[in-house]
């Protein structure tokens, strides 16, 4: 058996919890978290990740290891889990990677991008524009990037802008950066697929099960100095409802519209990922096992 690391990805509510399990059960892996919150305590039902009964199952590493204040980006989460995996291969074993956050397995998979250090002075000043302000300057300087963004992400839009201001050019020319095909042709991997409007009903059912199984609460126990983990999903709509600026329908269906929006992004970053291999998320979980060994 390869020891080489397998890359399940997908959208949010794609099943890649579900086969992440199977998968380590049958071929004796260890699953490794890809996902930019899942790496926080305190907010595992918001971001769904797995639960304490499936994290028995097999072992689990980067899991809610983090606190609620500390900062992550790709690259310091690439530096916390390239050890882990070669840790795992070392033992024989081998590593599941699992998650949706594209740039956080874009640097595991091609290396960190050569990004600028950030300035202090321009990042102050970013701080106090509105996001949209932000976006807007963005799509101005680098609107290739501006389409990949969240237009509602501050931190991630900040960031993209420094990098325009700091060096000149476009955050978007370091993106290409990652088209080596030489690391292409070594790796393995998997993405599942969904038509649209099954996923789109699959996001609608799980927004409402989280509210329903203790989102809201985790939001209500975040520490007042959370920082990038307030950039969740689902974070400032629940906070909107606990000020009465909107109903508990109202944070439903825009956390439920939020998250299919992010799963268009994500689907457009894996259209891209060209190693990746396909697979028909519908079938059942023992076909999509064989096919995801299939390589």
């Amino acid at each position: 058996m390869s020891l080489s690391p397998f890359y399940l990805c997908g959208t949010t509510a794609s099943g890649k919890t579900a086969l992440a399990l199977a998968l380590a059960e049958t071929g004796g892996g260890e699953i490794v978290n890809a996902d930019a919150f899942q790496v926080y305590r305190g907010l595992e039902v918001l971001s769904a990740a797995p639960t304490a009964e499936e994290i028995a199952r097999c072992p689990h590493h980067l899991f809610g290891f983090m606190d609620p204040t500390e900062p992550m980006d790709a690259a310091k989460y690439e530096a916390l889990a390239s050890p882990v995996i070669a840790d795992i291969q070392a033992r024989g074993k081998r590593p599941i990677i699992v998650g949706g956050s594209g740039l956080y397995l874009k640097f595991l998979t091609h290396g960190v991008a050569p990004a600028p250090s950030g300035d202090p002075k321009i990042r102050a000043e970013l701080e106090q524009l509105p996001a949209d302000e932000i976006y807007r300057r963005l799509r101005l300087l680098d609107p290739e990037e501006a389409e990949k963004q969240n237009s509602g992400n501050h931190r991630h839009l900040s960031r993209a802008l420094e990098i325009c201001l700091i060096t000149g050019g476009k955050a978007s020319d370091l993106r290409k950066n990652f088209s080596d095909p030489a690391h292409v042709a070594n790796l393995d991997g998997i993405v599942l697929t969904w038509p649209r409007e099954v996923l789109a009903d699959r996001i609608a059912l799980r927004t409402a099960r989280m509210l329903d199984e203790g989102a809201i609460e985790e939001v209500k126990n975040l520490p007042s100095d959370a920082g990038t983990i307030r950039q969740a999903i689902g974070v400032r709509e629940i906070e909107a409802y606990f000020a009465g600026e909107m109903t508990r329908a109202e944070c439903l269906e825009r956390i439920t519209i939020s998250t299919r929006q992010y799963a268009k992004r994500q689907r457009n970053w894996f259209r891209r990922e060209s190693w990746l291999r396909p697979l028909d998320a519908s079938l059942p979980l023992a076909d999509l096992v064989g096919l995801a060994q299939d390589h």
